[in-house]
């Protein structure tokens, strides 16, 4: 392991939801920004929906909105794998045909 490898987690003092939590993370201000901002766009956007709900409902309410998105990128990413893993063999197939 060289010294490029290592990232330094910093702590981050962040609000979600109206309160302020500290976290630590690797991947620098701009990008603990944009997942903030992120998770506060969702609060916002399922709290406008949802006027009947409570605060943790909505949080759960985002969690649950937050994995069916992550669930269809990972089911996109597998497709996408598949569909290259057959253009590959199809290729060595090929290749093999022609030598």
């Amino acid at each position: 392991m060289n010294f490029e490898e290592i990232r330094l987690k910093k702590r981050f003092n962040i609000k979600v939801m109206g309160q302020q939590f500290a976290v630590l993370s690797d991947r620098g201000d701009r990008y603990v920004e944009d997942v903030v901002k992120y998770v506060n766009d969702k609060v916002k956007e399922i709290g406008d929906a949802s006027k009947d709900v409570s605060a943790s409902g909505i949080a759960v309410l985002v969690a649950l909105n937050i994995a069916d998105e992550l669930f269809k990128i990972k089911e996109e990413n597998e497709d996408f794998v598949s569909r290259l893993e057959r253009k590959y063999e199809r290729l060595i197939n090929y290749m093999e045909e022609k030598s």
